[in-house]
């Protein structure tokens, strides 16, 4: 048996992939970015029989943390995550929410700002948190090298790259983020990212016209 299982439930206008990470030997299981839709959130809980312990956050955009502070108060979950560069980011969220036509949503303060090199457990799983700039200067990847799993969340997509055009998006950074973080992890990883389907470091290296090892 797999020692992990994942649920993607898209959420909030902008379908963004919230994830739901179980760990299959305990049961504990992780929210990743848990935009909107909380009822929606809790019912794939519900249907997996997982028993959420906590939400980690890739970054601070609206789509992909405005239903954090709800989630975490209705099932007693704590935060990790962002890097504490997205800090400007969830202080912001009540802004962001009236700005993009959201539900009103609240700010909250992570348990735990996550660093480069650091660690985050699900039940038995642990994950490696790669600190990925660019996207938003915050933005964080989790990585399990035994599954050959990362979740990206909007740095890289299939086919193509996380927008850079908000405030504190650095294009450079974000190219250097994917060619020098991400791509070195092999090009068997798929990766599950925050807007549309998965797919694997090596495909978008072969094919990502922003990223691939052909491009001029």
């Amino acid at each position: 048996m797999s020692a992990l299982s994942v649920a993607v439930v898209p959420v909030t206008a902008f379908a963004q992939n919230c994830t739901i990470l179980m760990c299959n030997n305990t049961k504990q299981a992780a929210v990743i970015d848990p935009g909107g839709d909380v009822s929606r959130i809790k019912q794939q809980l519900e249907k997996m029989g997982a028993t959420a312990s906590k939400i980690l956050l890739t970054h601070a955009h609206i789509d992909h943390a405005g239903g954090t502070a709800e989630l975490a108060r209705d099932l007693n979950l704590t935060i990790e995550g962002p890097h504490e560069g997205d800090l400007f980011w969830i202080q912001g969220l009540p802004q962001q929410s009236a700005m993009f036509g959201f539900p009103a949503v609240e700010s909250f303060t992570p348990d735990r700002w996550l660093n480069d090199g650091d660690e985050v457990e699900v039940g038995e799983l642990k994950f490696q948190v790669i600190h990925t700039p660019g996207h938003t200067p915050g933005h964080v990847v989790f990585y399990n090298p035994q599954q050959k799993l990362a979740f990206v969340g909007d740095v890289l997509f299939n086919g193509s790259i996380g927008r850079t055009d908000f405030p504190q998006g650095n294009h450079a950074e974000l190219i250097s983020s994917i060619r020098d973080k991400l791509f070195p992890l092999g090009d068997d990883i798929e990766f599950i990212c925050g807007h549309g389907p998965n797919s694997t470091f090596g495909h978008e290296r072969q094919h990502n016209p922003f990223v691939s090892d052909h491009r001029g």
